[in-house]
């Protein structure tokens, strides 16, 4: 992707991800276990992913486990690269290989190097990561066939695997896709909604709600790596949710006529404002929800 997605040369791509980050004015603060944040080319979600790469900046976390759907290899179960390093122009990016070792004790995760050769829902978390987190080893995880039974494997052995570190887990997905404009923000204000509430349960429900080939198209193409990481974060001591940025495509092409909805959030034990504490609190899961987050200006 280096040279097409993202600048291929150490100085413009640092430049690039600074000037992101840069812009982002208000981050949670307390603890954060997970981040959601959108996959695709740099000029187009980049803007979005910092909100939420700015909200972990400095932050210090023994891995990030990095988990996003496969976009170019059908297979069942979960391919995880174990071994080595990822090159960036930012510098090598280190495989935890210890973690990758307690991830590979679980059925569902296996090795599928083919998986990872050309998926840009890990590589294009790497710039930002390698920035804001530069001592922070990763373990990558790309998800095949979303089903049911995968995803809610994967959640619990993210849960157990990651027991006793301080981790952070990334769900790379963007969301709707080629819809215009104000019919993709309805089909992502429902995904929205449900990280808002903290509600993997009912995501998954939205997400299996579409036929297989149009999950990806109506709800989001990583929707089951989203669902995951909710739930093994919450198991891992999240108790809500927080989502930072929502824009689509056409924000940056102009063109609205058929855009891929982008969404930033975290999922945390997060510092309550003032401000939030006289605000209502979210709705339960089933209840409307009023609090989106902001698009960008």
């Amino acid at each position: 992707m280096a040279g097409s997605w993202y600048p291929a040369a150490e100085a413009p791509l640092r430049a690039t991800v600074i000037s992101y980050l840069a812009k982002v004015e208000d981050t949670p603060t307390g603890d954060i276990v997970a981040i959601i944040t959108p996959h695709a080319g740099l000029r187009y979600s980049g803007a979005v992913a910092a909100h939420a790469y700015r909200a972990v900046t400095g932050r210090a976390y023994d891995v990030a486990v990095l988990v996003g759907p496969s976009h170019h290899v059908g297979f069942d179960g979960v391919a995880i690269y174990p071994r080595g390093a990822f090159d960036t122009p930012l510098g090598p990016v280190p495989v935890a290989a210890g973690v990758a070792d307690r991830l590979m004790s679980a059925p569902c995760i296996r090795t599928h190097p083919t998986a990872h050769v050309r998926e840009h829902a890990i590589e294009m978390q790497l710039p930002f990561l390698r920035h804001v987190l530069p001592d922070t080893p990763i373990v990558p995880l790309v998800i095949g066939y979303q089903e049911r039974e995968t995803i809610l494997a994967l959640a619990e052995v993210l849960a157990g695997a990651l027991a006793g570190l301080t981790p952070l887990i990334v769900a790379s997905t963007d969301l709707s896709h080629y819809f215009d404009a104000e019919r993709a923000a309805s089909f992502d204000g429902v995904v929205i909604d449900h990280v808002a509430r903290f509600d993997p349960d009912g995501l998954l429900a939205e997400f299996e709600r579409y036929p297989t080939h149009e999950r990806g198209r109506c709800v989001a193409c990583g929707g089951g790596a989203a669902v995951a990481v909710m739930k093994a974060a919450a198991t891992l001591g999240a108790c809500e949710a927080r989502t930072l940025c929502y824009a689509d495509s056409g924000d940056v092409s102009g063109d609205k006529t058929a855009v891929v909805g982008y969404l930033a959030a975290a999922l945390g034990r997060f510092d309550r404002t003032p401000e939030e504490i006289l605000r209502p609190r979210l709705g339960q899961p089933g209840e409307p929800v009023g609090l989106r987050p902001p698009r960008l200006p």
